[in-house]
């Protein structure tokens, strides 16, 4: 489906929609939304699938036992890399996706059109969740069945799970949002938006346990969600005394849940001071 089309598809729906416009439009872009990335073979391998591989390359190939501990480094890595899938999805997809279509000219279409602008971030909102969902759910079957993560037995677990990704997922769209206003144009938009991706997983305990990385890493790395992400997730699938290895020796749960509840209010302020319906090459 053409931009234009996409753009004339959501118009109808808002002119044919009468007090219910805003709804109708925001189903109208959530479908568009979801059936661009779904189309888009890049954007699935690149966003959704990748951290798919790297679990199943990476977590076939380390072995043996988080040091201190008598957890399996597989399991570490596992909850670790459902936050970079869930990083991967809200703030590497979505920012790519904004910068290339501010660049084209279909944001500035959208805003012209009579769709409601807040329609546009609810689309961004479905794709986000679903494709989130999907890729934990994902994830989570591949780290059960080939690497045996232990599922929790209790709510309170599970609670933890939702509240983690949720506020993770909405710090790094929020940010993902604000940060595409640094994107020049759509050819560097991958290339720009990955850079920062990549550091953050190797300095956050994604592939290494965060404890032996050098202190100066950890220091920074503790400015962002992913961190917090990673460690939010290890208390749900790891054992309670893995905690004497985190660098507070403890989960920290509410520090981790006011340094993500900080990013969102943060990331939103970014957004509303520099989101720019139309690309700097764009007539």
């Amino acid at each position: 489906m053409s931009s234009n089309a996409m753009v004339a598809e959501q118009s109808r729906a808002v002119a044919y929609g009468g007090g219910s416009g805003l709804w109708r439009a925001s189903v109208a872009r959530s479908s568009v939304e979801l059936k661009s990335f779904f189309r888009n073979r890049q954007s699935l391998f690149f966003t959704l699938l990748l951290p798919i591989v790297l679990l199943l390359v990476l977590g076939s190939i380390f072995s043996g036992t988080v040091p201190g501990t008598h957890t399996d480094f597989k399991q570490m890595f596992v909850a670790g890399i459902i936050a970079c899938g869930i990083m991967s999805v809200s703030f590497n997809g979505l920012a790519i996706n904004i910068a290339i279509e501010r660049d084209n000219g279909m944001i500035r279409r959208l805003a012209s059109s009579p769709m409601p602008k807040t329609a546009y971030f609810i689309g961004k909102i479905v794709r986000v969740v679903v494709t989130g969902v999907l890729e934990a759910a994902i994830l989570l079957l591949v780290g059960v069945t080939l690497f045996h993560l232990p599922l929790p037995s209790d709510t309170g677990h599970w609670l933890t799970f939702a509240w983690v990704l949720l506020l993770g997922a909405a710090a790094c769209s929020l940010l993902a949002v604000a940060f595409s206003a640094v994107i020049p144009n759509a050819r560097s938009a991958s290339a720009i938006v990955t850079l920062p991706f990549l550091v953050l997983q190797f300095i956050s305990g994604v592939f290494f346990p965060y404890s032996e990385l050098p202190h100066w890493m950890q220091t920074i790395a503790a400015f962002f969600p992913l961190k917090w992400m990673t460690q939010g997730l290890r208390s749900v699938f790891l054992p309670a005394d893995f905690a004497v290895v985190e660098p507070a020796h403890t989960w920290e749960l509410g520090r981790t849940a006011v340094v993500l509840g900080s990013w969102c209010a943060a990331a939103l302020l970014l957004t509303l001071l520099t989101f720019r319906w139309r690309g700097a090459n764009v007539r």
